[in-house]
């Protein structure tokens, strides 16, 4: 009979800190992510709660391109990455996530594909939203300029 050790499970802090009148803010590993926190009041122009999980998303797919582009390794030139959240009011929750990646990149179709395969499925933030609502994606791309003869 063998044993196993269960995996280490890998530990995530961040602290938000806000007064009743004032700024809300995130500290996320070195950094302060301004959030709006506030209720009832205009909109503050920062990052509310809807737009930070959104923004997870999207740092979660490019996190995982950079990841893939070593591991296959996969070229490319840059990406970009737009991203939607929606959410429906009663009750309060997340019905669904879209995202566009757009790459510029040689690679092949089949390439990009096992690319796409691979963003769905080792990404941490994309299948956590995934066992809850929908979350669906397309990867764009764009041959890179040739260079003048």
């Amino acid at each position: 009979m063998s044993t196993s050790t269960p995996q280490a499970r890998t530990t995530y802090r961040v602290r938000g800190r806000t007064t009743p009148d004032g700024p809300a803010h995130i500290e996320a590993a070195d950094q302060t992510i301004p959030a709006d926190t506030a209720w009832a009041q205009p909109a503050t122009g920062q990052p509310g709660p809807a737009e930070l999980l959104a923004a997870s998303l999207a740092a979660c797919l490019l996190k995982n391109l950079n990841r893939s582009g070593k591991l296959l390794p996969f070229r490319y030139t840059s990406a970009e990455v737009d991203v939607v959240a929606q959410r429906q009011d009663t009750p309060p929750k997340f019905t669904g996530f879209t995202y566009e990646l757009r790459l510029v990149t040689n690679e092949p179709q089949r390439r990009i594909d096992l690319l796409h395969h691979n963003l769905r499925r080792y990404g941490t933030v994309y299948n956590t939203l995934a066992a809850t609502c929908d979350v669906q994606g397309r990867i764009v791309t764009t041959p890179p300029p040739t260079e003048p003869s």
